[in-house]
């Protein structure tokens, strides 16, 4: 693979973190949703997992993998084209999203979004869930992006948002137990105006489905991609309202860009209000965090004004009675000069401009970190990584930044901390550690490849992927140790974002899953 060259005390609160998801019947090695626990913090207290190993050679032309050319591998599960939906690990299955571009059941074809869940143990599937494109084009459903969610297990159920701008409650057995939900997968999966299916033990059982397009009235721009957050009997999601293709007007600007779903039944229970249609530059992938402290709880939410905000937990009524999400606090995450120079407003997507909140929002300590970036179409930029006290009501931009640091690039990464470290990537492809509590630099290593991904910090490294294909592996530490840093070729761009469970590291690429483990003697 070529490379490009450029012109860059945590672990007792994960467990703690982790015995809290534990109380929904996941085990505490599990990584149940994206972010791992509802701090969304990329990191976790995993050990033993593998310095040295190796990805294989593919057979000949093809995109098969040559086992015996492998090394500390436990398993490889062939994904489609094009992969950028992250793992997650509970229960013994793992749940990752992809695009059809190699059928695992023939009578899916074409251009699909796909959820696969695999044993755990062997990689082998399970069941699988296969949706129509929304035929929107890259508009709303771009093509051949598969599904770009990390599932999040709570239960029995597997909740997701989809390619078709749908939140969803899959049953966490498949069809392998019967149809337990009110859906007609058959019609479902074969899509508007086609003849319904056959249904196999091997398709997903669809709980409930909840259309944010007919619900909610959004505009998805390219693509739906969120992560569910589980709050109690409750939802979180981000709808990816949006501009049109040609990002010129927002088709939907009264529709929320954050909701709140009961997580039984698929019901709406309440919409943002906060106007942040009205203030898009370009769309919201981001998902949503939470806090919640002695003091505090408040769902958080990096905005596509580039914004961060903190709403109650509970909607309340407007003055017509419909329940709507009440805005505690938002917090600028754009420095002055990005938004405004010489007097004028700079416009959104040239390098020197404003950006939104792509990465998710991070708690760590009772304090909020969030970072902006743009589209990687958009190339790179001016970023800014800030850290927020939670406490304030209104708009809290001048009075409660703890730090900000204005060296990072563009990012569309969440980052991880750990020990009083802050790590995270930017699109640009440097990796920054910083003290947690000042915002004071400690390091920056360049891994001479775009990143999409973020950063997970789990055994005492740092492990980020990049688009030409590298895993690199950096110590976790307050000095920077580069005869320490690793780095190995994982056969093909790596979009997604590596995660560990259960002693196991897991690495996505565009066309494979990896399951990486220490080989026993």
């Amino acid at each position: 693979m070529t490379r490009r060259s450029l012109s860059l005390g945590a672990v007792p609160r994960v467990a703690a973190a982790l015995c809290l998801v534990a109380a929904d019947g996941i085990a505490r090695g599990d990584w149940p949703q994206w972010g791992n626990t509802h701090s969304r913090n990329m990191a976790c207290d995993e050990t033993g997992l593998p310095n040295d190993f190796a990805a294989g050679e593919f057979v000949g032309a093809t995109d098969e993998i040559d086992l015996s050319t492998t090394r500390n591998v436990k398993w490889i599960a062939k994904l489609g084209s094009q992969s950028y939906g992250n793992p997650t690990v509970a229960r013994g299955r793992v749940f990752v999203g992809t695009n059809n571009d190699s059928p695992r059941d023939a009578r899916f074809k074409g251009d699909r979004s796909n959820v696969y869940c695999l044993d755990e143990e062997t990689g082998d599937l399970v069941w699988q869930l296969s949706i129509p494109k929304l035929g929107t084009g890259k508009v709303s459903d771009w093509e051949y992006l598969g599904i770009c969610s990390s599932p999040a297990v709570d239960g029995d159920r597997v909740y997701l948002v989809t390619n078709r701008c749908e939140v969803m409650c899959l049953d966490f057995d498949g069809m392998a137990d019967g149809n337990d939900g009110d859906t007609d997968e058959g019609a479902y999966f074969a899509g508007p105006g086609k003849p319904p299916m056959e249904l196999a033990e091997t398709d997903a059982d669809i709980i409930w489905r909840l259309n944010m397009i007919d619900a909610c009235g959004v505009f998805p721009h390219n693509v739906t991609s969120s992560s569910v957050l589980v709050a109690g009997d409750r939802l979180w999601v981000t709808t990816s309202n949006g501009v049109d293709y040609g990002h010129v007007e927002t088709p939907a600007p009264f529709a929320p860009s954050l909701i709140l779903v009961d997580k039984h039944s698929g019901e709406l229970l309440g919409e943002e209000a906060s106007g942040l249609s009205r203030r898009i530059f370009h769309s919201n992938w981001t998902s949503p965090a939470y806090l919640k402290t002695d003091e505090l709880e408040l769902a958080l939410f990096g905005g596509p004004d580039g914004f961060c905000y903190a709403f109650e937990p509970e909607p309340q009524p407007d003055e017509d009675g419909y329940p709507v999400l009440v805005e505690r606090w938002r917090f600028d995450c754009n420095l002055p000069e990005y938004r405004e120079k010489d007097g004028k407003l700079l416009r959104y997507a040239t390098h020197d401009g404003p950006s939104e909140v792509l990465g998710t929002v991070v708690v760590d300590d009772g304090l909020v970190y969030a970072v902006i970036g743009q589209d990687p179409e958009h190339g790179d930029g001016l970023g800014n990584l800030v850290c927020i006290d939670p406490t304030g009501e209104g708009d809290v931009t001048g009075t409660k930044l703890v730090w900000n640091y204005s060296k990072i690039h563009r990012s569309i990464s969440t980052l991880s901390i750990v020990g009083g470290l802050l790590f995270v990537a930017d699109y640009a492809g440097f990796v920054y550690c910083l003290d947690a509590k000042t915002g004071e630099e400690q390091w920056v290593h360049d891994t001479m490849g775009h990143i999409w991904g973020s950063t997970l910090v789990a055994d005492g490294k740092v492990h980020i992927g990049n688009e030409d294909g590298y895993l690199t592996m950096i110590p976790a530490t307050r000095e920077y140790a580069k005869e320490g840093v690793i780095e190995i070729d994982m056969t093909s761009p790596v979009y997604s974002s590596p995660i560990a469970a259960n002693g196991v590291l897991y690495v996505v690429t565009h066309t494979h899953l990896f399951a990486l483990a220490e080989a026993s003697e």
